[in-house]
């Protein structure tokens, strides 16, 4: 393929990349006071990099890269996740006169290395991507610099970030060495010959290493501090789009490459599930910060999402990228949630303790939160319930039954707390109010939100079902 057409192939990301460099340019000579144009054309550039898509398919520089339909569907989810917080930041920054008009810029450039992975197909380009997404997230974990706390966080989520990369180089090593090649094609082919000890190790040292970025057990320790001590916009984008694309990834690799090899890696794939829901679940019981249990609540999601792929089948993978495309709307949701609560001099509020009362003080947010809440426990019939559903059936279709019964017994764990703070809105003594919100944008993405993932989100069934079977199937 010429270059010309590779390039072609890769039409988001050029967008995406020579629109960053231009805002790069107004930023320098516009400062800060340019943030807000920077803003509305970062999620313009979203906007026409998601039009982009589908555009053409096929594999681009020799193997390197590849659009699809599974790659178009990831990216379609990253694109709408990355184009919301930055919809959200401005008015949450310029309260601590902490706008900078290199945010957006950040996000921009976040979701090219998203971008690549998930339509990575070399272990190299996995690693280019993964590592462009993680650099600009390190930033934007400490974006806040006079903060300790997101100073803090960025800190350790560089740290961690680092190890986890290194964990990964390791195993892309021993993958390389043992196979004699870096593409997942080569790698599928040298592991349906048998796998060695050499393979074997390099297989579980990339999925340890993936299993970081997607914050599964054990590779989540990360997850609570930098959730907490990041600003929340970027907290929400966390929880979303880098979510979406490392999950994509972890797919692609596990069915392209390690294809051959399903009986080793579902195994690992089995317990990172398990441990993910049962942790997940039991350990955000005893928060009071509301940042902290959404990050254990995505903890016990992406260990659902996981029972889909362990199931090693094209159900499995379409209700997984099904779960994704779920999970970001309830979490985006409930962040922009967070968003609100605010005291009565304008500071950000975090303790679950300050919501008690807020159906009497502010009856829209308590609902629209209480909405997201029920979702997220996946209770029927708002929305959260159908993507549990599917990834459990895809269980129970190839016999793993008793997977998928423990699946649902731990999902009651997360149900008890996310019920815990619908009591405290709807049943506790009211907390002192939260300053009336005079955001639109907020308002009505909250709307949206609630919308989607309430019974009504049953009407996009047919579409949703549709693109993620498409998308499974592009890789199988």
């Amino acid at each position: 393929m010429s270059m010309i057409a590779s390039l072609a192939l890769t039409l988001p990301e050029l967008i995406l990349s020579t629109g960053a460099l231009l805002l790069l340019l107004v930023a320098a000579w516009g400062g800060d006071g340019s943030s807000r144009l920077i803003s509305w054309a970062s999620v313009a550039l979203l906007a026409i990099a998601g039009l982009s898509l589908g555009c053409a398919n096929g594999v681009a520089f020799d193997g390197l890269y590849k659009a699809d339909a599974f790659s178009n569907f990831a990216k379609a989810l990253v694109y709408a996740a990355a184009a919301v917080s930055i919809l959200i930041a401005p008015r949450f920054f310029e309260a601590r006169g902490a706008m900078r008009a290199e945010y957006p810029i950040l996000i921009l450039l976040s979701s090219v290395g998203m971008g690549m992975m998930v339509s990575a197909t070399d272990l190299l380009t996995l690693y280019v991507g993964l590592e462009l997404q993680s650099l600009a997230a390190y930033v934007l974990a400490s974006f806040m610099r006079r903060d300790s706390r997101s100073a803090e966080a960025g800190l350790k989520y560089f740290v961690l970030g680092a190890l986890a990369s290194g964990i990964l180089l390791y195993g892309i090593s021993l993958l390389y060495g043992f196979t004699g090649t870096t593409q997942f094609g080569g790698v599928a082919t040298a592991l349906g010959d048998g796998i060695s000890h050499g393979e074997l190790f390099g297989l579980v040292f990339v999925m340890a290493g993936l299993a970081f970025k997607i914050s599964a057990v054990p590779f989540h320790m990360w997850t609570p501090d930098v959730y907490e001590g990041a600003p929340t916009p970027v907290t929400a984008f966390f929880a979303s789009a880098p979510k979406v694309a490392a999950m994509a990834l972890l797919v692609r690799i596990a069915v392209d490459a390690m294809g051959p090899a399903t009986s080793s890696w579902q195994q690992i794939v089995i317990f990172a599930a398990l441990a993910s829901t049962i942790l997940g679940g039991v350990a955000a019981i005893g928060q009071v910060n509301i940042k902290r249990l959404l990050a254990y609540s995505s903890i016990n999601n992406v260990g659902f999402a996981l029972f889909g792929l362990a199931a090693g089948t094209p159900d499995g993978v379409a209700a997984t990228m099904s779960y994704m495309a779920v999970y970001i709307v309830m979490t985006l949701g409930s962040f922009l949630c967070v968003l609100q609560m605010r005291n009565a001099a304008g500071d950000a509020v975090e303790d679950i303790a300050s919501l008690s009362g807020l159906s009497r003080t502010r009856p829209g947010l308590a609902a629209a939160f209480a909405i997201f809440m029920f979702s997220l426990a996946g209770i029927p019939p708002l929305f959260g319930f159908w993507p549990k559903f599917l990834v459990f059936d895809a269980l129970v279709a190839i016999g793993l039954w008793p997977l998928a019964m423990i699946g649902i017994a731990t999902s009651v764990i997360g149900a008890f707390y996310y019920l815990k703070i619908v009591k405290t809105m709807y049943f506790d003594e009211p907390a002192p109010a939260y300053a009336p919100s005079a955001s639109r944008m907020e308002n009505g993405l909250i709307a949206l939100s609630a919308v989607a993932v309430s019974p009504l989100g049953y009407l996009a069934i047919p579409l949703l079902g549709a693109l993620s079977m498409a998308a499974a199937r592009a890789l199988f």
